[in-house]
């Protein structure tokens, strides 16, 4: 059941990316079926499987019972919100947790070696958004959820919240040039997140938001220059290009941590938005 719901969700995507990226396209030379995107094929059912019941698991797990140390009145307060309220809400704890943990993963050496997996992506698509290693996504999807557990949202705002992080995860990786003017350093846009990826020095450790841009303004990590856009994507850690291989990876190698490899020194170039 859920391959056939990962399955429809994926042709979804694909209706709606593949025009948008032929329309919109930041890269016109990059193909549809570029370099390796089989590989992400099999991210998509086999790695999504692993996370989202690990993830799901562990914040019921330990959300749950840190229920217990949150004030009644403060569940109660919670729960008589307009869901529009709520979800808002929600969106700003989520990311603010998610800011927190991805900046370990890139700051920590032994994290790393799993982020590296998801920085490998050379030529960023739609697809490419779920090249990522699954404990990776546990730890992050997990802390993501924990605190908003906690609380006491209820699952009408957190299933909101669900949808519109994962179609602007899909968003902020596709090959689209879609110019979000001043709410640039707002919400996260393609922009700020291929600056993310970028194979580039000043981009490194940079743009660690999944939704909020202004959390990196706040913390002084943002990297948004006006007009550009990185020539290039991915990271000199030796990561594998197999499926298997990247699994693999973080316990069988030393990757360097992010401040010596993962980002390169390539130029900008003047195509952003």
């Amino acid at each position: 059941m859920l391959f056939v719901e990962t399955a429809k969700d994926l042709l979804l995507a694909a209706f709606i990316f593949v025009p948008l990226e032929r329309l919109l396209a930041l890269r016109r030379e990059q193909r549809i079926f570029r370099a390796l995107w089989r590989l992400d094929l099999i991210h998509v059912f086999a790695t999504g499987l692993f996370y989202r019941f690990g993830a799901v698991l562990l914040a019921i797990l330990v959300g749950a019972p840190l229920r217990d140390f949150v004030p009644a009145a403060v569940h109660e307060a919670i729960a008589a919100q307009p869901l529009w309220i709520a979800v808002i809400e929600v969106i700003v704890i989520a990311d603010l947790g998610f800011y927190f943990v991805h900046r370990a993963f890139h700051e920590i050496p032994w994290l790393w070696r799993f982020h590296a997996v998801h920085h490998s992506i050379e030529e960023l698509d739609f697809l490419a958004a779920h090249r990522v290693h699954p404990l990776d996504q546990i730890l992050t999807r997990a802390m993501t959820l924990l605190p908003v557990t906690a609380l006491g949202f209820d699952s009408d705002a957190l299933v909101v919240f669900a949808i519109l992080y994962h179609w602007h995860s899909i968003l902020l990786h596709a090959n689209v040039r879609l110019p979000f003017g001043p709410l640039r350093w707002l919400i996260a846009s393609p922009c700020f997140h291929h600056w993310h990826h970028a194979d580039e020095v000043a981009a490194r450790d940079r743009n660690y938001a999944g939704q909020l841009a202004i959390l990196d303004v706040l913390f002084g990590t943002v990297h948004l220059p006006f007009g550009t856009m990185p020539r290039a994507y991915g990271t000199d850690t030796p990561v594998p290009r197999s499926y298997l291989g990247q699994l693999a990876f973080p316990f069988r190698h030393r990757a360097k941590a992010p401040e010596t490899s993962a980002m390169g020194g390539a130029a900008a170039g003047d195509i952003g938005d």
